[in-house]
């Protein structure tokens, strides 16, 4: 599967790879796609990533077809092309590049591929595009709600490594040193058994994750952040730990809560999002 927010990927590895470029670069009104999303055409029409949900591509594809200099083209409200309308009646601004600066797309998409953040000056116009490394899950724990948690970011295309006590994987009372994470990284534990909690949040709270959850009740709750704190972790440190997990409250069937728990994360994510600058 692919990750999350592969379209912003895809086409920066296409434009580095020989297409032409699309990105928007002002919205007025309403849009379904964010400031900054991309679309790379290649030469036989076909498309990467993602501008809209189909209205847009062939405008698009015509206009990198015809090759020239970097410009700036008013879609939608307030455009000239009288005969094109997007259904949300709003405008759009988009940048069309028919020939990027391959080199520059391609150190992008390296930085991208190893897991750092990356920018790609556009020609013409103020305005940077920011990317971020693909959503990664580190999922940790047992049972039923492990397995839908691996099952449901596999169905989503989101990076999931997933360890389980049951496989021997991690060991009681030992940091997962063999393991990394990075400010892309979200780490959730699904333990019933909350006696291995302790080394896997010790490990989890030095590492730089943008989240960390661990399911539990109440007193589950209040045991593990006195578990913590006997061990010197400050009250700032223990509320990193986002607990109970999950957008939804009291989420008992194992699908339910990995889909509650998977939102969350996602959500998260997205506000982290640097876009434009």
């Amino acid at each position: 599967m692919t990750p999350i927010i592969a379209e912003d990927h895809a086409a920066l590895a296409a434009a580095a790879a020989g297409a032409g470029l699309c990105t928007i670069v002002e919205i007025e009104g309403s849009f379904s796609r964010r400031l900054g999303a991309q679309l790379a055409v290649h030469g036989d029409g076909s498309v990467a990533g993602s501008l809209s949900d189909g209205c847009l591509e062939a405008e698009l594809a015509r206009e990198v077809a015809a090759g020239g200099a970097p410009r700036v083209i008013r879609y939608g409200a307030g455009s000239p092309k009288i005969d094109f309308r997007l259904p949300c009646g709003g405008g759009l601004d988009i940048l069309i590049d028919p020939s990027p600066d391959r080199a520059a797309c391609a150190v992008a998409a390296e930085r991208l591929a190893s897991r750092k953040h990356a920018s790609l000056d556009l020609p013409g116009v103020a305005f940077v595009r920011r990317y971020v490394p693909a959503l990664r899950l580190i999922l940790l724990g047992e049972g039923p709600e492990l397995a839908a948690m691996a099952r449901l970011a596999d169905a989503a295309g989101i990076i999931a490594d997933c360890h389980s006590r049951d496989c021997g994987a991690l060991a009681l009372g030992q940091r997962p040193d063999h393991l990394s994470a990075d400010p892309w990284s979200a780490i959730v534990l699904l333990f019933h058994d909350h006696e291995w909690e302790e080394a896997l949040l010790d490990w989890a709270l030095r590492s730089p994750a943008f989240f960390i959850g661990a399911q539990g009740g109440a007193p589950a709750r209040a045991a593990r952040n006195a578990r913590l704190s006997a061990i010197g972790y400050a009250p700032e440190q223990i509320a990193r730990i986002a607990s109970p997990i999950g957008t939804v409250g009291h989420s008992r069937e194992p699908s339910a809560l990995a889909l509650s728990v998977l939102a969350g994360i996602a959500g998260a994510y997205e506000a982290r999002h640097p876009h434009h600058g």
